[in-house]
């Protein structure tokens, strides 16, 4: 008589029932006959050329949202603050570089624009600090906060590099580009994913953070920052800090009493928001917030949020 599968505590064999999808995929040989590049044969979800067909969109969608999601579960991440901003801002080194090299050049529109890109490189240094506070200030709370950024250079990188420095992971969600593809070195590796919809990434910027702090930047930070604005002010996502870097940047650039004035927004809707100068500040304000220095656990939901 055969010796019955060993069984777990469960009750239930051990052994599968049915090989993998992965232990099929990797024992398949095809026939010779069926193996060149006009063939059928492959398994459809091992077929590259198959998967990116027009009519599997929906099924990549699926995946470029199943992907980050799963990974992350299985690291136990629940609670995240995104860092948005330029990828344009330089480090203060890499500024002050510039501008030595911009005097000796005696080039007057390069001066101009190396003294700017090193005035702008203070908000590098603040998102750097800033980082460094969530990843040591997080670790004696129950559920650690992970810093998330785009994974580019500018800003996110000095989200990522910031939370390096003092030994703790933070997650980086790139995306593919013509430029900027390559993600910066100081994401944790097994937290750096990549994208092709610009929608399902920042959904998954959402979808775990507890506070969005948004340094200064272009197009595609003001997208990030006023959808977050919009999916909170009109109740399809919970209500959760908004810290805005720098006061006079923001209020040069977006007349806020113009969209009270003209009806366009509430008056309340300006209280979404909060501006901070500094990274003590933020955390002072996210601290305040979630009674985070009392070591009170923060609550994990995050899809629903969404």
């Amino acid at each position: 008589m055969d010796k019955p599968p060993h069984k777990n505590l469960s009750g239930r064999s051990a052994v599968r029932n049915f090989p993998s999808a992965e232990e099929e995929a990797q024992a398949l040989t095809l026939p010779s006959r069926y193996s060149g590049p006009e063939s059928a044969y492959s398994l459809a979800f091992s077929d590259t050329a198959f998967l990116l067909r027009e009519e599997l969109r929906p099924v990549r969608m699926q995946l470029e949202l199943l992907k980050p999601e799963l990974i992350q579960q299985e690291l136990g991440i629940e609670q995240t603050i995104v860092i948005f901003g330029s990828a344009r801002i330089l480090p203060l080194d890499s500024a002050t570089e510039r501008l030595a090299q911009a005097e000796a050049d005696g080039d007057a529109t390069a001066l101009a624009r190396a003294r700017m890109q090193l005035q702008m490189s203070r908000y590098y240094e603040q998102a750097r600090r800033f980082a460094s506070i969530v990843a040591e200030k997080s670790r004696r709370l129950e559920t650690p906060i992970y810093v998330v950024t785009g994974g580019g250079p500018g800003i996110m990188e000095a989200g990522n590099r910031g939370a390096h420095e003092v030994g703790g992971k933070s997650i980086g969600l790139n995306i593919v580009l013509p430029h900027e593809q390559e993600p910066n070195a100081y994401i944790t590796p097994e937290l750096c994913f990549q994208f092709h919809y610009f929608a399902l990434r920042k959904m998954h910027f959402v979808m775990r953070s507890i506070a969005l702090v948004c340094f200064p930047g272009g197009f595609g930070t003001l997208d990030e920052l006023f959808e977050t604005l919009t999916l909170i002010q009109t109740g399809k996502s919970r209500r959760r800090p908004i810290l805005l870097f720098g006061r006079e940047f923001w209020t040069r650039l977006i007349n806020f009493d113009v969209l009270i004035e003209t009806g366009m927004i509430s008056p309340d809707d300006v209280h979404l928001f909060q501006f901070v100068e500094t990274a003590e500040d933020a955390w002072a304000h996210l601290s305040a917030y979630y009674d985070l220095d009392r070591d009170v656990p923060l609550d994990g939901r995050h899809a629903e949020d969404v």
